[in-house]
């Protein structure tokens, strides 16, 4: 027979193995989110962290967001998030393997001979030794060097004149070396995407572009779709970031009656919630950004799936919105063959 203090130890061992257990089922319930598909192969977490503005917070957002339970940062060169998202990710105690990692490359290196070195730069800001995912930013090329907007003595941006299929064979071989695990594109209008699907190599395995209920795009998504070009959206919340001086004779995305009366089908989400469901119930992956804790929460529960009948009430929203287009600023003539284009 046991002892009593042998059976106190079989006891405590039993509670503690139980503990840990459902700590354990816990933590794989947290990061259990959707996983979507690229044409590579590999896996792409379907709710991603946006790092774009507020660099001083985003180390503790990106700890925070890994917390959580996100496994998927998207960053870029130019955000000058790079770094934080380094030290967010190792304070977080989650592992370099379990993290889903986009950055992009910026107009000022789109000469072949640039791409890989500006990669390297974000490596090493990311202290990785790869991305598992890398974007052309977009698809114009500035002046060579170390000046991230290049302007001539009248203010205006410095052009160059590099076609963006060059950029993209650069962005080839980091590929093939294993620098970047899959390589894609952002802000193109159809027309370049065709163009490079038709040129390249190595097919894009996503792009990245504005997408939300008041901007729905559905004909350029099919086109994707039709292609296996994964799509990831960006300003998922629309005129909701104060950022953008369009949208705001309107009210929020965010607080559009639709979008909060289907939330109330689902356990009371709020409509920001179902602005990123709609998007992955639709196949694409969604970048809410916050530098708020109770925020980064709440946009990690809009992960879950909206029946047909509501994805068809949000589909009806589109307003052909297109918030972010400098055109007029960056010296190239975007989206013009999209809706919503200046």
């Amino acid at each position: 027979m046991l002892s009593n203090r042998s059976l106190f130890k079989a006891t405590a061992r039993a509670q503690q193995i139980t503990k840990t257990f459902i700590r354990s089922q816990q933590t794989i319930r947290m990061v259990s989110g959707t996983t979507l598909k690229l044409n590579t192969g590999s896996s792409i977490p379907a709710l991603g962290f946006g790092t774009w503005q507020d660099a001083d917070e985003q180390a503790a957002a990106v700890e925070t967001a890994l917390k959580v339970g996100y496994r998927h940062i998207d960053t870029a060169i130019v955000y000058g998030t790079e770094p934080a998202v380094a030290k967010g990710i190792k304070a977080s105690g989650v592992s370099r393997s379990e993290v889903f990692i986009t950055t992009k490359l910026w107009n000022n290196a789109h000469h072949p001979d640039d791409v890989e070195k500006q990669l390297d730069t974000s490596l090493k800001n990311l202290d990785v030794d790869y991305v598992d995912l890398y974007l052309m930013h977009w698809p114009v090329a500035w002046k060579r060097g170390d000046e991230k907007f290049p302007r001539d003595s009248n203010g205006k941006l410095i052009t160059e004149d590099i076609d963006y299929l060059d950029t993209y064979r650069a962005m080839e071989k980091v590929y093939h070396s294993g620098k970047a695990r899959a390589i894609g594109v952002s802000n193109f209008s159809q027309a370049e995407m065709e163009r490079l699907l038709k040129e390249a190599s190595v097919p894009p395995a996503a792009h990245q572009y504005e997408n939300h209920p008041y901007l729905a795009q559905h004909d350029f998504f099919a086109w994707h779709e039709k292609h296996g070009i994964h799509v990831t959206q960006y300003s998922p919340f629309g005129n909701s970031n104060p950022t953008y001086d369009k949208g705001k004779n309107i009210p929020k995305l965010i607080e559009d009656p639709v979008l909060v009366e289907i939330g109330k089908k689902y356990g009371g989400k709020s409509g920001a919630q179902v602005a990123l469901a709609w998007g992955i119930t639709k196949g694409r992956t969604v970048i809410p950004k916050s530098k708020t804790p109770s925020r980064i929460k709440d946009n990690f529960e809009g992960d879950f799936k909206l029946e047909a009948e509501d994805v068809k009430k949000i589909d009806g929203l589109d307003r052909k919105l297109r918030l972010n287009d400098p055109s007029g600023n960056f010296g190239y003539k975007f989206f013009k063959d999209l809706d919503g284009a200046a």
